[in-house]
């Protein structure tokens, strides 16, 4: 019987290296591995959906000592976007790169880029987590450079050395939980592991190491201009996908490993410091000058939004307030995901078809290119938090557990926050509707306008829509 678990790993890391081995088929095979792999993630997704976790251990060695893969609600939720936006990518980067050199440079590092997505997602061990976020950080540096520029090249370098000093950090705690324990399945070192000096250092430099990996306030200042300076394509998957990892690892680590470890004055900490990212954030995509700078910068705000969820979460005095709030902040990241690719992809189009992304100089965009300017505005709605976005739910049900659980403190962070984004987004709205002839069709390219339009749509509509399917399929899984 296939295994959909090891599929989505091992398709793939087949297809990067099919398309280093034939180059000359790079576009054809890297579409038809991203097919097949979005398909696989969805059959993994709906098979969650119907109650049914799933664990496969590779090569039939089981715990300790094999490599385990599993997935749970969460993992299958995440799973579920994170393809559905690679795939849109992926058809996005058939139009935007053309047969250039630069699509031969782009497929193996992808496809690389999403084997590691996917086993981090379904890793069920301690060390394979970091295989696969050290892998993650190598493709993502090495794909925001492809652009050749001086800037990127500069951006990226710095990128790679925050990464691997991340993914140092990380492997640390690790080495520590070891060291005590002897064994690095999640599941067993969970069981095992003790309030104690041990427990609270490798919680210290677990979680550390992945708050510079997920540019938590103040440790983001890579991610603007390597976001900014990278391919469009390549923008999207860093802020909608990438990112998104480190922070479902803090997730899994916060709310399984150290779970009755990890305190609520140190949930404290990061949900200031995940303030700080909301407000600082908000406020530099207010001032940003260029329109990639604006989205990298709202990235760090609606980063931030999610870290004020480990408070409420920590305190949460029964099941059912943390099923709440879980399901909430799963909402927030997934509208986040599709959004946030649509919006860069939409942006990479407008910045090839006038030659710059300045926004002072974006005025007739709307008319020149009405299907981009539709989904910056839909991916706006979603960032802003309007309904019927899951963001407006999301941060409705952020704001009544703040209130309720005595933190009402957050709930005027998400109101400022909620202004900034508005005001952020409708700065770039008001310079893109000027007077000027409208053209007769609404997509100029279909290839890559059709991609990031539905991305936006999805983020704007039917996540939030779908937030009770959701809310059942994550239920199970608290």
């Amino acid at each position: 019987m296939l295994d959909p678990l090891a599929l989505a790993v091992a398709l793939p890391l087949l297809g990067a290296l099919l398309v280093t081995m034939l180059p000359g088929w790079s576009r054809t095979l890297g579409m038809l591995t991203a097919l097949a792999t979005t398909t696989v993630a969805l059959w993994l997704t709906v098979t969650v959906w119907g109650g049914e976790s799933l664990h496969s251990d590779l090569g039939g060695w089981g715990v300790p000592l094999g490599i385990g893969l599993r997935a749970d609600s969460l993992a299958a939720a995440l799973v579920a976007m994170a393809n559905l936006v690679a795939l849109a990518i992926s058809i996005h980067a058939t139009g935007y790169f053309g047969a250039a050199e630069s699509s031969r440079k782009f497929w193996p590092l992808w496809l690389l880029l999403w084997t590691a997505l996917n086993g981090l997602f379904l890793a069920a061990d301690l060390f394979n987590l970091y295989v696969m976020l050290e892998l993650l950080g190598l493709s993502a540096a090495a794909l925001g450079a492809l652009t050749g520029t001086r800037e990127a090249a500069e951006a990226n370098l710095r990128y790679l050395l925050v990464g691997l000093l991340g993914s140092m950090t990380y492997l640390l705690g690790v080495a520590l939980l070891y060291t005590a324990y002897g064994v690095l399945d999640l599941e067993l070192v969970a069981e095992a592991l003790t309030p104690g000096p041990v427990a609270w250092s490798a919680l210290a430099l677990m979680i550390g190491g992945l708050l510079l990996k997920s540019a938590l306030f103040p440790l983001h200042f890579w991610l603007p201009p390597a976001h900014a300076n990278a391919p469009a394509p390549v923008s999207a998957a860093l802020s909608a996908l990438v990112v998104k990892a480190a922070i479902y690892l803090v997730l899994r680590l916060w709310l399984d490993l150290f779970d009755g470890i990890a305190t609520l004055p140190a949930a404290m900490l990061l949900g200031l410091l995940g303030a700080g990212a909301v407000l600082w954030g908000s406020w530099r995509a207010l001032r940003a000058e260029r329109l990639k700078l604006l989205a990298a910068y709202s990235t760090v705000a609606q980063i931030g939004y999610l870290f004020l969820f480990l408070p409420l979460l920590t305190a949460a005095p029964d099941g059912d307030t943390r099923e709440r709030l879980l399901t909430a902040l799963v909402l927030l990241a997934l509208t986040h995901g599709f959004a946030k690719a649509g919006f860069f992809l939409a942006a990479g189009l407008v910045q090839k078809s006038t030659g710059h992304d300045r926004i002072r100089e974006l005025g007739g965009a709307a008319q020149s290119l009405p299907a981009a300017t539709f989904t910056l505005g839909l991916a706006g709605v979603a960032l802003i938090g309007l309904p019927p976005s899951g963001t407006f739910f999301a941060k409705w049900v952020l704001v009544g557990q703040a209130i309720a659980l005595g933190q009402w403190w957050w709930a005027l962070v998400v109101m400022a926050g909620t202004l900034l984004a508005a005001a952020y987004v409708f700065r770039v709205l008001a310079r893109a509707f000027n007077r000027e002839p409208t053209p007769k069709c609404f997509l100029t390219d279909p290839r890559t306008e059709i991609p990031a339009l539905l991305l936006a749509a999805l983020s704007a509509l039917a996540v939030g829509l779908a937030a009770q399917p959701i809310a059942v399929l994550l239920g199970a899984g608290v």
